[in-house]
């Protein structure tokens, strides 16, 4: 009977390890909110029993990334997720790993290449055209649409996010009932709070005048917030709006500083991106796109959404 049982634990032990798999995780980088979506990666993993996660940052080096997929490819891993900082980088990861037969999946920024994906590589993001469309719309809505003149802060040019959430700004400024706001002044601050303190004091020492700062996400958001706060302006005399509702961004509208943000779930993307990889080891098909809502926060709902908070 002792023998049995051994034999029957040797044997499980043996399943387990046939059934192991590993998932190489490689980042752009790690701001915020892109730890945030590692951090939702690893989270979710953690709860599926066999897997191990694999983690590297680029550091903002696209040389350095490629690098990291090639060794993740070398080391035989059984799926890949790929956050990239520029969606043209695509092509290039797409077919490194489908010269592999590594399973695919990109995480919030959608590859130039999407519509060419190969059946076992997917897309987990959001919906860009809600994020802007919903950030702007409330700023118009307290401009009273009335008139008022915009600042726009924009992430890396390059990125899709970046270039779908000011496009959203844009038309949503071209509707009938926003027409009335002016963009005065848009520059890049690449997803930066460092990056957006230095612009804003720019344009504040230029003697730009404006009535809203709408910026691609909540760092940049936080980083104009800074400077007008240094400049000694009146958070109560502009409307400021960002992206992802970071609990820095949160805190900040508790204190009545920041007026609008977008819920961007990255521990939602993050876990939508593992469950995506293991069906893709899996052999199961998986839609080339899957996208996770965003949501509008403002301070009458934010209550809802603390718990929530990156």
């Amino acid at each position: 009977m002792k023998t049995a049982t051994l034999a029957s634990i040797a044997l499980a032990i043996s399943i387990s390890a046939a059934h192991a798999q590993t998932i190489g995780v490689s980042m752009s980088d790690l701001d915020k909110f892109r730890t945030a979506l590692l951090n939702g990666v690893v989270s979710h993993g953690q709860t599926i029993s066999g897997l191990k996660l694999v983690t590297e940052s680029a550091k903002g080096d696209n040389e350095l990334q490629k690098q990291q997929v090639q060794k993740l490819i070398a080391d035989k891993v059984d799926a890949i997720i790929l956050a990239v900082s520029d969606g043209d980088l695509g092509p290039q990861m797409t077919k490194m790993a489908a010269d592999a037969g590594i399973p695919l999946v990109y995480i919030n920024n959608v590859p130039s290449n999407l519509l060419d994906l190969p059946d076992n590589q997917v897309v987990v993001a959001s919906n860009e055209k809600e994020s802007g469309t919903l950030e702007t719309k409330r700023v118009c809505a307290l401009l009273k649409g009335k008139g008022g003149r915009v600042v726009v802060l924009m992430g890396e040019p390059f990125h899709a996010a970046a270039r779908a959430r000011t496009q959203d700004i844009s038309d949503v400024i071209a509707t009938p009932d926003c027409k009335d706001l002016q963009i005065v002044e848009r520059q890049a601050a690449y997803w930066s709070r460092d990056y957006a303190d230095q612009q804003m004091q720019e344009w504040l020492s230029a003697g730009v005048k404006f009535d809203a700062v709408i910026a691609n996400n909540d760092e940049m958001a936080l980083g104009a917030i800074r400077a007008m706060k240094k400049a000694g302006m009146p958070m109560k005399d502009v409307v400021v709006a960002g992206v992802d509702a970071t609990d820095d961004a949160l805190a900040a509208m508790v204190a009545g500083d920041l007026d609008v943000t977008i819920l961007q779930s990255a521990l939602g993307q993050g876990a939508a991106a593992v469950d995506a990889a293991v069906k893709l080891i899996r052999k199961e098909k998986v839609p080339r796109e899957n996208n996770v809502p965003f949501e509008l926060v403002t301070p009458e709902n934010i209550a809802t959404y603390l718990p929530k908070s990156q």
